[in-house]
């Protein structure tokens, strides 16, 4: 069982910076793929990046690639989002998931424990 819980959301112009953070409270958080998903109101929940249990590999949705950073702290059982140049289309619910397929993946039905969310607003 692995429980998430994210931080970090908020409110930022346009252009600005946010990092998130998501915390797993089970011990075999090193050996699960991560990832970050956002939804905004009224659409699908889609993935944002994902990175490999040790962190050697990640993968980026394109429109945040060269924008945002994935990265993960596994002594401190710790992910984390770095969002730079950030847009009004960034506005979204933003949660971290983790894996259980033991390397990074995309897609959406791999990740199998969510967080609760994090709220972050872009403002144009």
């Amino acid at each position: 069982q692995v429980q998430l819980v994210e931080s970090g959301g908020g409110l930022v112009q346009a252009g600005g910076s946010l990092r998130l953070s998501c915390t797993a409270s089970a011990r075999t958080f090193s050996n699960n793929p991560m990832g970050w998903f956002r939804q905004a109101p009224g659409k699908e929940r889609e993935f944002v990046a994902a990175v490999s249990p040790t962190g050697g590999d990640t993968l980026y949705e394109r429109s945040v690639t060269g924008r945002f950073t994935i990265s993960r702290d596994n002594a401190e059982n710790t992910l984390y989002l770095q969002m730079n140049s950030l847009k009004s289309e960034d506005t979204a619910v933003y949660y971290c998931a983790a894996a259980r397929t033991g390397w990074v993946v995309a897609q959406m039905d791999e990740y199998v424990y969510w967080g609760q969310g994090t709220q972050v607003t872009v403002s144009s």
